[in-house]
């Protein structure tokens, strides 16, 4: 689903009964467990909707986009956070309903849209990220257009589209029983990507696709080179683009960093328009389609094969720059070797202070030939980050994880940008792991 402008879900109260609109237990369709990784590769996140009927998402896992008209795409339904548009059914999956009033058929539809909390989901340079989801496409003819993909993490920081990337696992138009995936990349109109169309495989069958459910991902893989992504029906790869189909600064930014992950049930628009060669919803379009999801799942495998999660993968000894927030780097304050020396955001500069090493073998992060260290071996929310002379306490044990979060093992909290703050000279610190930007980090 095209991200031209920024696209947002809140509240529209709906006064519908949920008896009358709500719950659609899906009859044949029995809620499956999250599969356990691939080999190779670790869960790093997963939802499975299995709360209560009726009731909305886990707010602790996704946001609410709301508006009408505002997502640049031509779409016309406004989309709410209303539990007749979003709702759990008690059987273990999330509905994405989308519903019409009046007699117009371009107009009086409401509808959903969800992005998770975290943008922390992508793979770091020698590993490999894969999102997966059972989905059931929504029938009801012409004019819907489902939609399970990401974005990139520069999204929410004010990057532009389709600089920062955007991944369509599935989409599909008009009730067509297709799957399309596409990159979007580059420039908009036309560059290296063919804006505003992406890089994408076109329509593939996709049988059965709306009385059953079919697993629907993508792996981005920055274990080979060129670094390729993979799309994938029911486990079969239908479709691939390599790096080297654009240009390095291209792939980089739209690639080579986190994502979030979006669903959305779209009515209308450039894309359901030009396959039919019409103007939709029409006045055969009927109200009440949805897009039933069984699950999400995102699987990390971690640099070198390993898998993700763990002791980092990958060789010991490996040295350059940590970027994290607002693309700022880890710094040494001063860039002083003295014990307590706070270990700092600074604007990157290639300095020595800022070249860390990264050593798998003894779990410890150094610069300066001292060790990244936890003040006074703490383990509560807040305690500072510092250097040390290296010492094999748990205070200078590290784990790089591969969804960008580096992990205190003693504490069991992850490094911590303080509330975001990009500023030059904010000390880092331990906290309670989130998967916000803040704990986001780009090892060497």
């Amino acid at each position: 689903m095209h991200a031209q402008t920024a696209r947002c879900l809140r509240m529209l109260a709906l006064a519908l009964v949920v008896g009358v609109v709500g719950v659609a237990v899906l009859s044949g369709s029995a809620n499956a467990a999250v599969p356990a990784p691939p080999a190779g590769f670790t869960l790093t996140f997963s939802d499975d909707f299995s709360g209560a009927a009726g009731t909305g998402v886990n707010t602790g896992n996704w946001l609410y986009d709301t508006g009408t008209g505002i997502f640049g795409t031509g779409e016309i339904e406004t989309m709410t956070n209303s539990t007749a548009n979003v709702f759990q059914d008690g059987a273990g999956h999330l509905i994405i309903r989308a519903l019409h009033s009046g007699t117009n058929p371009t107009a009086g539809w409401t509808s959903g849209r969800i992005e998770t909390t975290s943008s922390s989901f992508g793979a770091p340079a020698g590993g490999v990220v894969m999102m997966q989801s059972s989905i059931q496409q929504p029938t009801g003819g012409l004019g819907y257009w489902p939609a399970f993909w990401m974005l990139g993490n520069g999204f929410r920081a004010g990057g532009t589209w389709p600089g920062i990337g955007e991944v369509d696992i599935l989409e599909d138009v008009n009730s067509n029983s297709n799957v399309y995936g596409t990159l979007h990349c580059g420039v908009a109109p036309g560059g290296p990507c063919n804006e505003n169309t992406g890089i994408g495989s076109g329509a593939r069958a996709c049988s059965g696709c709306q009385t059953g459910f079919h697993t629907y991902a993508v792996q981005i893989d920055r274990s080979v080179s060129p670094e390729q992504i993979r799309w994938y029906l029911d486990g079969n790869n239908y479709f691939t683009v390599n790096a080297n189909q654009v240009d390095a600064t291209t792939w980089a930014n739209a690639v080579d960093h986190p994502f979030f992950i979006l669903y959305d049930l779209a009515m209308g628009g450039a894309f359901p328009n030009a396959v039919c060669g019409c103007t939709s919803p029409t006045t055969a379009t009927a109200s009440g389609g949805q897009m039933a999801i069984d699950y999400v799942a995102v699987y990390n495998k971690a640099p070198g094969g390993g898998g993700g999660g763990g002791g980092g993968g990958g060789t010991g000894g490996r040295t350059g720059p940590i970027t994290g927030n607002g693309a700022k780097c880890v710094d040494v304050a001063g860039a002083n070797t003295a014990d307590g020396t706070h270990v700092q955001l600074w604007t990157c500069n290639g300095t020595n202070a800022q070249q860390w090493t990264w050593n798998t073998g003894d779990s410890t992060i150094r610069a300066l030939g001292k060790c990244m260290d936890v003040s006074g071996g703490g383990t509560a929310n807040g305690t500072k980050v510092q250097l040390w002379t290296c010492n094999g306490t748990g205070a200078q044990k590290w784990t790089v994880n591969a969804n960008g979060s580096i992990t205190n093992p003693q504490s069991g909290r992850c490094l911590d940008d303080p509330a975001r703050n990009t500023t030059d000279g904010t000390q880092l610190q331990i906290y309670d792991c989130n998967g916000t930007v803040a704990q986001v980090w780009h090892m060497p």
